[in-house]
């Protein structure tokens, strides 16, 4: 299973809004392989991360767009990277 975390401010700002809803509208294709959760800069989870910038969305372990929205064809691609390896 893949996991998109998409960190965001608190409350959430147009563009956390914005990247989140990408993201689940890209993992409604890949039903079962991927989990998007979406999680506060601020947390724990933030801080093990060094999230600084917000919108900052990962998958697993790695950070494939920080500090803006990523489009939705970006992180399919991600996505499928990661289906792949």
């Amino acid at each position: 299973m893949i996991k998109v975390r998409v960190f965001g401010s608190t409350p959430p700002c147009a563009k956390c809004k914005e990247a989140e809803k990408r993201a689940l509208k890209v993992a409604e294709k890949y039903a079962g392989q991927v989990e998007v959760v979406k999680l506060s800069a601020i947390s724990e989870e933030g801080r093990k991360y060094c999230i600084m910038f917000t919108p900052t969305v990962m998958i697993n372990d790695k950070i494939v767009a920080s500090g803006k929205v990523i489009s939705e064809g970006e992180l399919e691609e991600a996505i499928k990277k990661e289906l792949e390896g």
